[in-house]
């Protein structure tokens, strides 16, 4: 049986990278909305409610208000945005942590942001395992390729080829914040230092600590190996085994769904990077979108992706 998906937003980046990996898709038939109808509040209505599944790559606002135009029971959702990332009655998009099963059952699903997707595949199985504290103050450094910013920011960099370097979030009241501390189940917010450059897509996310200073802390070795235990058998996350002298964003890096996984530790063990790399246009959002309508159709969580 096909399953009918309407992808409200599919002219932005988020939704045309989803639509590349559904096309020539039989399992998937697409309601596409023209230039005129995608601003006609009465078209989106249809749209969302004629959908199997709707997937939202919207603002906020807009996303929320998509959700309400939806007047039944059938339409599934989910929802690229931040708008219900910690909202009650979703579940979010990250099987590897929630459960597979999790996903494929649900009605509401979050897709996660970009760098928690870094940030919480690291943190998230040694804190459940013990080998870090929940209590601690994380910090994320983190940086990305212009396209996570969307329309606006790959015109700025695209017209200015100067920009070598983007910090912001310098208020510290980033949007992913809440949802790296309530997925991890943290008592402290992390302290999140995103920054952007010059390449369009892929990202780095840098947890470094000082394991000497923290109550029950492991030593990298075990972190290492509870990573590698906990995606065991993971089609989409590697843990790393190797220690590379440098890890690096290309400007043509190729498309990729995968998340790859690092603990670089001191010679005496008292310091550790724990490093996620990924596309944040790939694991970091439509990949992750993909992932979720897969398994929510009963289908490989693989099919379609770039691996």
């Amino acid at each position: 049986m096909t399953t009918k998906v309407f992808i409200d937003g599919a002219a932005g980046t988020t939704g045309l990278e989803i639509a590349d990996r559904l096309a020539g898709r039989s399992e998937f038939s697409l309601i596409a909305l023209d230039d005129a109808q995608r601003k006609d509040p009465q078209a989106r209505a249809d749209a969302l409610n004629a959908a199997d599944v709707a997937i939202l790559c919207l603002p906020d606002d807009a996303a929320r208000e998509a959700v309400s135009l939806i007047a039944n029971d059938r339409t599934r959702v989910i929802d690229a945005s931040t708008a219900h990332r910690v909202a009650p009655g979703w579940t979010y998009g990250f099987p590897e942590i929630v459960g597979r099963d999790v996903v494929a059952a649900a009605t509401r699903v979050s897709n996660p942001g970009c760098y928690p997707t870094g940030f919480l595949g690291l943190i998230v199985p040694l804190v459940r395992a013990g080998l870090l504290p929940a209590d601690w103050p994380y910090t994320v450094n983190a940086v990305s390729g212009y396209s996570g910013g969307g329309k606006a920011l790959i015109a700025r960099f695209e017209a200015d080829p100067d920009i070598a370097f983007r910090a912001y979030g310098l208020g510290l009241g980033h949007k992913h914040v809440a949802e790296m501390q309530a997925q991890a189940a943290l008592a402290h917010p992390p302290l999140f230092s995103p920054a952007v450059v010059p390449a369009f897509r892929g990202m780095v996310v840098d947890v470094p600590l000082t394991l000497s200073a923290m109550p029950g802390a492991a030593k990298p070795d075990a972190m290492r190996a509870a990573l590698a235990d906990f995606y065991a058998g993971s089609p989409l996350v590697r843990v790393r085994d190797d220690v590379p002298d440098e890890l690096l964003l290309r400007q043509s890096d190729a498309p990729r769904d995968g998340l790859d996984l690092y603990v670089f530790g001191s010679a005496d063990g008292g310091q550790v990077r724990l490093i996620a790399t990924l596309d944040n246009l790939g694991k970091g959002a439509s990949g992750a979108a993909v992932q979720s309508l897969n398994l929510m159709s009963g289908l490989s969580e693989t099919a379609g992706l770039r691996l």
